[in-house]
């Protein structure tokens, strides 16, 4: 995934929600509740973790019993001090005080709280890259260090695998060919990150390092998701056995979700996204573009799936009056850059989410080189009279416009090639007067219909109207 690429936009729940999710997230849930609960008494270690003998009453704070709730407990602490919500008053003495953080999760707004839920975020996924604590208590070297060339693990690639999967989950949870809310097996998952996009039938090996991703993405996962950032099915533990130990009840070979389910919640979209910006992404939110000019509209939505499009400009417009919604949006679809086309197949779909209020502003530009066709698609689809017929050589222009604007949109796609059909199919002499239309696409347009065109012949005067359009210009 390039830093330079627009990702789809995601759909965000309102800040005030997901502050909610954040707040009742376990991790800062139960680093929150430690830290209103440390007093003066309250002792620390050298590293700022809570001295062994006061595990036992951090525990019982947080409700937490059996042979890992001092582990929890000090898991619970140690997230209260990465996030400041407590704050270490005097490393010598091992001294604690609230922290300033702590305030916010009750006083501050929606944005204060998921700031300090995003900090610990950070945390967790920080201690997700690291390897079991058993394999690194065997990896400790004579000296107290850890001897990482042992583990087979080295950090930044394992952060950099990490990130490579929730970047991967990212997509598929905004992508419109992807789940959306439903889960992702976890197979699909890992694979998305080994095996090669040109790679037909996967080799024994790469399904090995599939497998051996699964094994770590569980484990990965089963921390994500008290942090609030995932909801997850574990690996079923059936799965790990001994292959000549019989399972405890009999299994469907077939149910997928016996590997790992995975689904990006709300809050964990939020926290994604958070992090792709500050990694340099472009991820916009919908919604992002409803107080900025139709300009900003036309060309931010130009990328956007066509779902995403209308649901953009639904909240642009609901900000506007039909009438000067129309206006401004007819003035941001003029140009003869290359983005044009596709900024006025934009408007074209904007305003057919408004209504006849509209109408003044199309009969405005009805004599427009560029809005005239459009005008008078929109004001014949909306039962309009005494709509004036189009000369012939803007119903050409249009035409360019339209093929030039989805050639962007979609590139080759099967939509287009039957538009390429139809187009000279019902137009006789189509190609010996399209070529001669001053649009600046036009040679473009014709080079794809000789492309795209299943019939030779046809495909042939494509191109020899090409080179005439092209000629023409000057190129």
């Amino acid at each position: 995934m390039s830093d330079s690429s627009t990702l789809p936009p995601a759909r965000l729940r309102p800040e005030a929600e997901l502050a909610r999710d954040a707040l009742s997230a376990p991790v800062l849930a139960r680093a929150a509740r430690l830290a209103r609960w440390a007093g003066p008494g309250t002792r620390v270690d050298a590293g700022g973790g809570l001295v062994e003998e006061q595990l036992p009453a951090a525990a019982e704070q947080l409700g937490l019993s059996g042979d890992d709730a001092a582990a929890h407990a000090s898991e619970a602490w140690r997230i209260a001090v990465d996030t400041g919500l407590v704050e270490i008053t005097d490393e010598e003495a091992g001294t604690v005080a609230a922290g300033e953080d702590l305030a916010l999760l009750t006083g501050g707004s929606p944005q204060d709280v998921l700031g300090v839920w995003l900090t610990a975020l950070e945390a967790v996924l920080a201690d997700a890259s690291v390897p079991d604590l058993d394999d690194l208590v065997d990896a400790m070297a004579e000296g107290g260090e850890v001897d990482l060339s042992s583990l087979d693990w080295d950090p930044d690639t394992e952060s950099e695998f990490l990130d490579g999967v929730l970047g991967n989950l990212y997509l598929l949870t905004v992508g419109e060919e992807g789940p959306g809310d439903a889960p992702v097996p976890l197979p699909a998952l890992a694979a998305s990150v080994i095996v090669p996009s040109d790679m037909g039938e996967p080799s024994n090996e790469v399904l090995e390092q599939v497998s051996d991703a699964m094994m770590r993405l569980d484990d990965q996962f089963r921390l994500l998701e008290p942090v609030g950032l995932v909801e997850y099915q574990p690996v079923d533990e059936a799965l790990m056995a001994d292959a000549d130990e019989e399972p405890a009840a009999p299994v469907d070979e077939a149910d997928v979700t016996r590997y790992g389910m995975v689904r990006l919640t709300p809050l964990g979209l939020y926290g994604l996204r958070a992090r792709l910006l500050d990694a340099g992404f472009e991820a916009p939110a919908v919604g992002d573009l409803a107080d900025k000019g139709a300009d900003a509209l036309l060309d931010g939505t130009a990328p956007f799936p066509p779902a995403a499009a209308h649901a953009e400009t639904e909240l642009w417009l609901a900000g506007r009056s039909p009438l000067d919604a129309a206006r401004e949006l007819l003035a941001a679809a003029r140009g003869s850059d290359t983005g044009a086309p596709l900024r006025r197949l934009r408007c074209q779909q904007a305003l057919s989410l408004v209504g006849a209020e509209a109408e003044p502003a199309l009969r405005e530009v009805l004599d427009d080189a560029e809005l005239g066709g459009l005008a008078r698609v929109w004001l014949t689809e909306h039962g309009a009279r005494d709509v004036p017929a189009p000369p012939q050589e803007m119903v050409f222009w249009l035409t360019i416009d339209t093929v030039a604007a989805q050639l962007a949109a979609e590139g080759n796609s099967e939509e287009l090639r039957a538009l390429v059909e139809g187009l000279a199919r019902q137009h006789s002499g189509f190609f010996d007067t399209v070529w001669r239309i001053e649009h600046p696409a036009t040679p473009e347009v014709l080079e794809a219909m000789g492309r795209l065109h299943p019939d030779k012949k046809v495909a042939k005067e494509a191109r020899k109207a090409a080179f005439k359009a092209r000629s023409q210009q000057g190129g």
